[in-house]
């Protein structure tokens, strides 16, 4: 292990600092680095290239901020983040059994106030003393104090080699370590003061930067210096500490390579597939007979013509500008800047200087270039599937625990070691998928259909494969079904004469019986149960499609009760919600109490007894034939669990339907059709989508009857009602309308349910709904707000993701709804808050407070706000007229009062002593003088400009450029390319 602590300023972002820096950790073999002044808004993780991820804290005013680095083995590893504030931060993280706890922190400069910096303080022996005593703990912090020569009375927490006199700052570092029981470790080993020196400036020359970690394990340190000659950082220099743990040497684990299949998608490579495969049958156009010859030639093709992946690290797509024009210009600046240091001539800085503004130049090109491929490739319509794909990765990235690597076992025990990890995630599945709950044997038979039954037609496998979608994750034979696209009517051949063997035989290959499980965390609950994931099957997809065929046969025999939503044609969540409200508002209007209870079945496809799946196929209908080849797909069906430490041993799954499969869902319908048959009323008393169920009543005593009519069918066939999710809920309810009552428990009364996704109120209200529905509104927004809050990306592309992940997720289930102006008004804000944020509109509220900063009386405010926010439009095209449409966002374009009130707007963006903005309607002209070689005005202006914008909504960065007229006689100067919002100004010679 190799901790760093580091001070960046003014920050990571600046010029692709972030890059350079990981960059230096890369070449230092850093693992670990603490950095503060990062000057990021926000709480985020981000990829800095290398494979090194930052985890940031910072406010919105810009000061401050603190992150921790890592590298990317040890990314897996964080367990948790605590972002305290923009001064402190800690990340715990799991090192083969051996709990690290490492904090950030950034001390109040000497002439900050004293109860600022004794808030620090505060907050850092909060987070010490949260850290349990058997954990280690590394501290990487600017303290901005000197501790000073020597240690007389301070042994215990220091050594003697600090640098020069003691400070009150320094004096509060070695009191903390006194009280934390800690060592600060830069004062124990001897070296040059030019080693010792963290911080340089103006002939000024201290130790400011320290790393502490407890004093018992002081002994696990083995050097700690300064690096000398980094030039990420103008006056702080790099502390670096050597820490070795002691673990169990962990076992290298192989990499798997998997088939490039998702070049089939392009037609050459498809083409050349075909080619390849018909060569390695001998110029056959026919595909062989058996299963596995095919498979195996298949996948040998693939990975000829496809290649397989190397299993490393793939290419950061927000640092792949890094290239070695940019590398080379760093270098040679990082021996400048060590030139200077050693020498300190005024030659050696100019050199320095002018590589500095060399490198930020050619960075900014560079970024420049690699975005506008990047960004004019997304803009088409072969770069819309990498647009949402880049719209995950950036949401993936600034998530901090992407993946769970230690898990409780049953006795809620943390387990840290990989093989007990692996063992606990078998002996939860290998239980859930193996064990029935109680039920009674039947004791009626049931007639079997026994008739021919016909031979897969080729249509049939048509329109399988049309079902199946392209780009899924492949199960264990390593063949997608993009293969069968691809080989089109080949394939179909095959298919159909493989699938007619499986009918005929009744017995399929032997490989479709594996899968592997994969554990979805379901967003709720304790992240290390295992009890709060769900397990998804990663099947065969030939095996899929043979499903679909299946299932197609079915649904034509098996007739499925009107109650039963679920993976029904011509039915959807929409329907049943409807049916619901509507039955919950005839009765509130009618003024009287309606009765509902929503039952929930404990792990309902896990626990389905295979026994009553047969049966119940036998009693809808279905040919034996049929129920004997569901039969062998559920035979012998052997799995793998693959979690974040890799995968378990595997395990066979005797109870239970298929998580994951194409045909599962059509036999559960059919299990429950069966089970409720004679319980059910007509909908919408009771209503069914898959194993979510609804029982009312006009009475309490009514639906308690019917409640343990249901639990008593179900549960004596084996599938038991959940007394804990199970909940009751009374519409219109009078004074004393009592409880329901299960086996004698009473079932959780609640005032709303979330049915489906939409929440429904005892009141028969929405307001809670449309909330909700808000929330998740912003919800999706976020994921996608590193493409939508992206000022480089077209507003066509933006709202197209808009419409397709946003407004989904905000208007689902409303059309069942009826709103009022209110609610109306609550989704029209949450949305003209997002596209204003989307795409830089002016903001209503701003402009109304400006205009009462100018004087305006208020009602005249009040008048242009409603004209701002309530403007009803239409679009007309031709003789056609669309609906009236509110608008509540910026200035109507055509108006005539549009013009002033944006001059009114835009009025406090205003000349300074250094500076005189030019300003014609929107287009504005800062003009900055540059004397004496001096840019710190000029770069000062621009930082000024770009708050100004930031606050008010209106700066477009992809089309701001600098422009440097430069009439002295003098040699050309290389001037700093100036950055706003992260992205470097392009200059240009000329502009109209």
């Amino acid at each position: 292990m190799a901790p760093m602590t580091v001070v960046v300023n003014p920050g990571l972002d600046r010029s692709g600092k972030g890059r350079e820096l990981a960059d230096v950790m890369e070449r230092r073999k850093v693992d670990i680095l603490c950095v503060q002044e990062t000057r990021w808004k926000g709480s985020k993780a981000r990829n800095i290239g290398a494979g090194f991820k930052l985890f940031y804290y910072g406010v919105d005013s810009k000061r401050n901020g603190v992150g921790v680095v890592l590298k990317e083995e040890f990314v897996r590893n964080v367990l948790e983040v605590k972002r305290v504030s923009d001064r402190v931060m800690s990340l715990k993280l799991e090192i083969e059994g051996v709990m690290l706890n490492v904090v950030s922190g950034y001390a109040p400069q000497v002439g900050c106030e004293l109860e600022e910096k004794e808030r620090f303080w505060s907050e850092l022996d909060e987070v010490m003393e949260s850290i349990p005593t058997g954990e280690r703990v590394v501290i990487g912090a600017d303290f901005n104090g000197h501790v000073g020569e020597g240690n007389t009375g301070d042994e215990e927490v220091m050594g003697k080699f600090g640098v020069k006199e003691r400070n009150l700052e320094g004096q509060m570092v070695v009191d903390f370590a006194k009280r934390m029981d800690m060592g600060v470790v830069n004062t124990y080993f001897q070296k040059r003061e030019e080693h010792r020196v963290t911080y340089k400036s103006g002939g000024r020359s201290t130790q400011v930067d320290y790393i502490l970690c407890r004093r018992g394990n002081l002994k696990e340190i083995s050097d700690c210096k300064v690096v000398v000659g980094e030039s990420v950082a103008r006056q702080h220099r790099m502390v670096v500490c050597r820490m070795t743990l002691m673990v169990c040497k962990k076992k290298r684990s192989e990499i798997e390579k998997k088939t490039k299949w998702w070049k089939l998608k392009k037609e050459e490579c498809c083409e050349e597939f075909r080619q390849k495969l018909r060569q390695a049958l001998g110029g056959q156009v026919v595909l062989p007979d058996d299963w596995e010859t095919t498979a195996e030639v298949i996948r040998e093709t693939g990975r000829k013509v496809l290649g397989v992946s190397s299993g490393r690290r793939k290419e950061d797509k927000e640092t792949w500008w890094w290239n070695e024009e940019v590398q080379d210009s760093i270098q040679r600046k990082r021996l400048a800047k060590k030139k200077w240091d050693m020498d300190r001539t005024e030659e050696n800085r100019q050199e320095y200087k002018e590589l500095q503004c060399r490198v930020k130049r050619e960075v900014s090109k560079a970024k420049q270039k690699a975005y506008d491929e990047l960004y004019t490739r997304l803009d088409t319509r072969e770069g819309e599937k990498d647009l949402y794909r880049l719209a995950r990765q950036r949401d993936r990235d600034g998530k901090d625990v992407q993946q769970v690597r230690v898990i409780k076992d049953r006795d809620g025990r943390v387990l840290t070691s990989e093989e007990s990890v692996q063992r606990r995630w078998k002996e939860y599945f290998e239980e859930l998928m193996n064990e029935e709950n109680e039920r009674e044997k039947r004791v009626e038979g049931v007639n079997s259909v026994e008739q021919e039954v016909d031979k897969i037609r080729k249509d049939e496998v048509r329109k399988a494969l049309k079902r199946m979608k392209s780009g899924k994750a492949v199960g264990p034979d390593d063949i997608p079904v993009e293969v069968w696209k691809c080989l089109g009517e080949a394939a179909v051949e095959f298919l159909a004469s493989l699938f007619n063997r499986v009918l005929e035989s009744e017995r399929m290959p032997e490989e479709w019986r594996r899968s592997v499980l994969v554990p979805i965390f379901k967003n709720k609950g304790d992240v290390q149960s295992c009890s709060n994931y769900r397990g998804i099957k990663l099947m065969s997809h030939t095996m899929k499609v043979w499903e679909r065929v299946v299932e197609a046969r079915l649904r034509k025999v098996v007739e499925i009760c009107e109650q039963q939503y679920g993976f029904m044609p011509r039915k959807s969540t929409t329907d049943a919600i409807f049916a619901l409200r509507i039955l919950m508002e005839k009765y509130r209007d009618g003024q009287r109490e309606l009765h509902c209870v929503f039952v929930d079945l404990e792990k309902a496809y896990d626990r389905v007894p295979r026994e009553e799946l047969w049966y119940c196929m036998r009693k809808s209908g279905v040919a034996e034939k049929y129920v004997r080849v569901v039969q062998d797909m559920y035979e012998r069906s052997r799995t793998v669990v693959r979690c974040a430490v890799g995968q378990t041993e595997e395990f066979n799954v005797e109870v239970g339907l298929h998580q994951g499969s194409a045909l599962s869902p059509f036999l559960f319908a059919i299990v429950m059709d069966q089970l409720s048959e004679e319980v059910r009323q007509e909908s919408p008393w009771t209503m069914m989508f898959a194993d979510d169920i609804v029982i009312c009543s006009e009475s309490r005593e009514q639906v308690e009857e019917n409640l343990e009519r249901w639990r008593f069918a179900l549960e004596r066939r084996g599938m038991k009602v959940s007394r804990s999710k199970t909940e009751y809920m009374c519409v219109n309810e009078r004074e004393g309308s009592g409880t329901v009552r299960l086996q004698g428990e009473e079932v959780k009364k609640v005032q709303e349910f979330k049915y489906l996704g939409s929440t429904v109120q005892s009141n028969g209200e929405c307001g809670k709904e449309v909330k909700k529905r808000v929330q998740a509104g912003w919800n999706g927004w976020r994921k996608v707000s590193g493409v939508l809050c992206d000022q480089k990306i077209s507003a066509r592309i933006k709202g197209k993701v808009y419409r397709t992940v946003v407004r989904p997720a905000m208007l689902y289930g409303l059309e069942t709804v009826s709103l009022r102006k209110r609610q109306e008004s609550e989704l029209e804000v949450a949305e003209l808050k997002m596209l204003s944020s989307a795409f830089n509109t002016i903001i209503p509220s701003t402009l109304t407070t400006k205009l009462q900063h100018l004087g305006l009386i208020p009602s005249l405010c009040q008048w242009i706000s409603n004209f701002l926010t309530g403007r009803p439009q239409a679009v007309r095209m031709g003789r056609h007229v669309s609906a009236s449409l509110t608008l509540s966002t910026g200035a109507p374009q055509g108006c005539v009062l549009s013009s002033l009130l944006y001059s009114l707007y835009t009025y406090d963006c205003m000349a300074t002593t250094n500076s005189t903005p030019i300003k014609f309607a929107d287009d504005t002209v800062v003009v900055v003088l540059i004397s004496d070689n001096n840019e710190t005005s000029y770069l000062e202006e621009i930082r000024n400009l770009e708050n100004w914008c930031q606050r008010n909504n209106l700066l477009n960065v992809s089309k701001t450029k600098q422009l440097i007229v430069d009439f002295s006689t003098k040699q050309e100067r290389n001037y700093q390319t100036p950055v706003i919002n992260e992205i470097p100004v392009e200059r240009v010679d000329s502009f109209r």
